[in-house]
Order: C-alpha cells, then structure tokens, then sequence
C-alpha cells in the first residue's frame, strides 16, 4: 500500500466483534484491483474484545489501521477521528454493523466520476429499508422534519454509507451526532452533493446500539442547533485585484 491511498475507508464501532472479520472481507473484495485504499477502524471504546479481533485481523488484512478512543464518545467523534487520521483526500464512511453492503462503495466513486467538481459528497439513499418498524418510523420522521427545516434536499441522511472530500469535511463544524447532518453542512460551505441508491441490509450479528430516543428526539434536538448555523451563513466568492 502507498502512503498516499486513493480512498481511505473509515469504519466506527463499538461491540462489533463478530462483524469485523466478514465486514473487512467484503471491503477487499469490493475494492482489491480497483482502487488504492486503506481501511481505519475507530473503535469507540467497546466493552467487548473488538480491539482484540481488530489487532489480530490486522495480520490477515495489511490495509487495516486500528483507532480506539480511551471513552466512549459517539460516532460522530469515531468519524471524525478517522477521517482526521486518514491519508486520502477522498474518505468513504461505512457503519460496522454490515448492514451497508461494501460493493455499494463503487456506486459512489462512479457517481464522483462522473459529476461536477462542485460536488463533493456522495450520499447512500437506502431506498429499501431492512430495519424493523420502530427504526423505520423514527427515522422517516426525522427525515421529513428535517428536510423541511434544512432544505438539504436529502432522502437518508441516516445512511452510514457515504464518500466525500476529506478536506472539506474537516472545514466543518465538528458538535456530537454531525454526521446526520453532513449534506447541509456541505452545502453551507457552498458545495453539492448528490443522493445515490444504495442496498440494505438486516443485521445479522450483534444487536443495535440505536433505538427510538437517539435516532428521532435527539435528532430533532440537534437540528435546532444546525437550523441556527444555516440561518447565520452568508457565502461569496472575494475577488483579488
């Protein structure tokens, strides 16, 4: 592997210790030959012994970089620390639970390939939700609330699954749970993304660490905050004489 990857790959997990190993082997398949890449798992502290399985996977898995936070911080904050640490300029997200299919990565590297150098994020759009009902509903609450008060016209915001530009996404203002609401903060610092149909998958091992509270009421708490920064941003280009 290069110093320089073409992509870096940023996992967060916490007690995700029995998707790491299927999870890394979808991630080689999907992007062996295809593009130069490294894959950085932020471990959020876990209880369990998923530092463990991820310095043992590591032998098996050269592309591998292993983080752990020191307490447990959110995974926005895993996001945060991994795209910090990575060396590409352009960063695919996935959550750790396997329920975003890898392949789906290649979706998003056509869709910058072929889009507007303006644009610079790449959302996954889970058209065909497997999640239970309760997950569903929240989140389909939280979306329309917030495309309504955001304007981002963005279906899923939810999705794990996403590519962006690294150094755009460090230019924006860093608060716990930002990552639900990546494409308005882009699109404050003047730049486009674009919605891209990806797959979906039900989990299959481990149990989720998000229900009913955390997806819609502290959503809805947080989108108080970003409607405010919307509000207050005022955009030009300076011209130099």
């Amino acid at each position: 592997m290069s110093t320089t990857p073409a992509l870096s790959v940023v996992v967060p997990v916490f007690n995700e210790r029995d998707n790491i190993e299927p999870l890394l082997e979808e991630i080689r398949r999907a992007l062996e030959g295809l593009v130069d890449y490294e894959v950085i798992y932020v471990d959020d502290a876990s209880t369990d012994d998923t530092l463990a399985v991820l310095l043992s996977a590591r032998a098996r898995h050269p592309r591998l970089r292993v983080l752990q936070h020191a307490r447990q911080c959110g995974q926005s904050t895993a996001v945060y620390h991994g795209v910090r640490a990575a060396r590409s300029g352009w960063v695919a997200t996935l959550d750790g639970d396997g329920q975003n299919d890898p392949a789906d990565i290649r979706k998003l590297l056509a869709a910058r390939d072929a889009a507007p150098a303006r644009t610079r994020l790449f959302a996954g759009w889970r058209t065909s939700r497997r999640d239970n009902l309760g997950k569903r509903l929240s989140s389909r609450i939280a979306n329309g609330v917030r495309k309504r008060v955001l304007r981002d016209d963005t279906p899923d915001t939810g999705c794990g699954l996403k590519l962006f530009d690294r150094a755009v996404f460090l230019e924006l203002p860093y608060f716990d749970h930002m990552h639900r609401f990546l494409p308005a903060l882009v699109r404050r610092h003047g730049h486009d993304c674009l919605s891209v149909p990806v797959s979906h998958r039900p989990r299959t091992r481990g149990v989720s660490k998000y229900g009913m509270w955390n997806r819609l009421w502290v959503g809805l708490s947080d989108l108080r905050g970003v409607g405010w920064l919307m509000r207050r941003t005022r955009l030009s280009e300076p011209r130099e004489f």
